[in-house]
């Protein structure tokens, strides 16, 4: 770390700033993190499955070193690899860490291309084994499957990268899936540019479908996916495995017509009201083996003549009504914030390297450390507190000053004594020591 020179400020001469202080840390509420990782054992059940190939003769910083480095840079905020170069003494990150030095960017950087395609399956085994451990503590009786894919722009001349017609630009097409109950991120995959929505999607969900009938068949799979996931495949693989599911359709002719025989454009009584209508019918495309459950959903707003129609396929019984159906696939909503927390607060859409199967490696250690947080947050943080956004964590629990002091035997972090937050760091602190996961 280069030293500067003391500087004067203008408006008092008086007061100096330097940036020589010795043991100081402005992330001491990585610490909390460290504590939960204790708790739930995310780096051990990481350092379990994962076994990278590494033909390093001789190695200062190991490879679970580094993939714990990386992680607890990615939720401090510190998305590129340099910003280790910075942090090489931080006496918070290297206590964390075990070493007495950080890595360095380079050594960062060439940690991931020792991942293949079998190591990647070994994280996402590691990711379901915890996802499950989680599962269990909370007691969910219900999982839903939200589908969704995402843009990831990429500038250069970077591997798969291709021109999306949807989005407009250039970059990768990721496909995802998160829990739409808890925000768990539970799948990833990362895709070409030019790839339509549903490529692949068959392949992507059904072992993840399966593991959860299979480990969990107390629990109530429900499945959601909008127009782009639209495929009969899926929809037979939902009847398959006993997946309840709300799909939305493109509208096409045959539907159209359907709406406007049940709701025919006419003159409104009175034009100021807006209508709504949900109606449910049969109805068979011609790509589908059987006909389907459809709802439809009709709306013309106030001060409009035409109607405007939505159409949803699904398999849930008579007990839900028509509205409800659909009222179910409007919460789906809340995905689209996931995806916003994955990409401001965890880079999911950071694609800064050459190699496909990097970006890749990089993308799931992005949502590793999405899924650490989001644990933290549902298990250990007060009630009317547990949706609160990655930036928010930051700046209340995470970025904490302190000074470290050495005893003969113990290590001791002095927080700043004007801390605002202080009260909540303190209260999750005492909740993460009393988590016990069954």
């Amino acid at each position: 770390m280069a030293t500067l020179p003391q500087i004067t400020l203008d408006f008092n001469r008086q007061v100096k700033l330097s940036n020589d202080g010795g043991s100081l840390s402005s992330d001491t509420g990585e610490l909390l993190f460290r504590e939960f990782d204790d708790k739930i054992g995310f780096f051990h059940t990481l350092d379990q499955f994962l076994k990278l190939g590494d033909e390093r003769r001789y190695a200062v910083h190991s490879n679970e070193q580094l993939l714990r480095q990386k992680i607890y840079q990615i939720i401090a905020g510190y998305a590129e690899d340099d910003a280790a170069d910075q942090l090489t003494n931080d006496p918070v990150f290297t206590q964390i860490v075990g070493t007495d030095a950080l890595a360095s960017q380079p050594s960062l950087s060439r940690f991931f291309p020792r991942f293949d395609r079998e190591s990647m399956d070994q994280m996402n085994q590691a990711n379901q084994k915890l996802l499950d451990k989680v599962h269990h503590s909370r007691g969910s009786k219900s999982i839903i499957f939200d589908l969704d894919s995402t843009h990831s722009d990429t500038y250069g001349d970077q591997e798969d990268a291709a021109f999306n017609t949807h989005y407009g630009t250039v970059g990768f097409h990721p496909l995802v899936a998160f829990d739409g109950v808890t925000g768990d991120f539970l799948k990833a995959q990362l895709r070409p540019g030019n790839v339509y929505t549903s490529n692949g999607v068959v392949h992507f969900i059904e072992p993840v479908i399966r593991h959860y009938n299979e480990t969990f068949p107390e629990t109530i799979p429900f499945l959601r996916g909008d127009s782009g996931f639209a495929v009969p495949a899926l929809y037979e693989l939902c009847e398959k495995e006993s997946v309840y599911y709300v799909i939305r359709l493109k509208s096409n002719a045959n539907l159209q017509r359907l709406a406007n025989e049940l709701h025919p454009t006419m003159a409104p009584s009175d034009v100021t009201k807006t209508e709504c209508y949900y109606e449910e019918t049969e109805y068979q495309a011609k790509s589908w083996s059987t006909p389907r459950k459809v709802i439809i959903q009709s709306v013309r707003p106030a001060g409009e003549l035409f109607f405007t129609h939505a159409f949803f396929v699904t398999n849930l019984g008579d007990t839900f009504s028509p509205k409800d159906v659909v009222r179910s696939y409007q919460k789906r909503g809340t995905m689209e914030n996931y995806i916003k927390e994955a990409k401001n607060g965890f880079y999911l859409d950071r694609m800064c390297s050459h190699s496909f199967a990097t970006n890749e490696v990089r993308m799931m250690l992005n949502l590793l450390a999405y899924n650490f947080t989001n644990w933290l947050r549902t298990l250990c943080f007060p009630d009317g507190q547990k949706n609160m956004q990655i930036q928010t964590i930051r700046t209340k629990i995470i970025k904490v000053a302190s000074k470290l002091v050495k005893s003969g035997r113990s290590l001791y972090f002095k927080l700043s004594s004007s801390f605002v937050y202080q009260s909540f760091f303190w209260n999750v602190l005492q909740r993460v020591q009393a988590l016990k996961l069954e």
